[in-house]
């Protein structure tokens, strides 16, 4: 069944690119936006995205990847 328009609410989550040590790169990682400004700014976005990765690494039995760095989707590039 169909969602009636305006029922997900914007701004419930960021969107972060996530380049890993292996030069992979992963788009779209969700991180709650309630996690996120305040004086550490995105950074709080790193540890949920490892947290992410920890979870899905243990439920494929494999070694969770270094991340090389995290972007903020649409943000400028400084």
């Amino acid at each position: 069944m169909a969602k009636k328009p305006g029922t997900n609410p914007k701004g419930e989550f960021a969107f972060f690119n996530v380049v890993y040590e292996d030069d992979s790169q992963r788009s779209n990682r969700r991180v709650p936006s309630e996690l996120l400004g305040g004086l550490d700014g995105d950074e709080p976005a790193r540890g949920y995205i490892m947290e992410q990765d920890r979870e899905i690494a243990a439920k494929s039995g494999r070694t969770p990847l270094a991340i090389k760095s995290i972007s903020r989707v649409g943000a400028k590039k400084k």
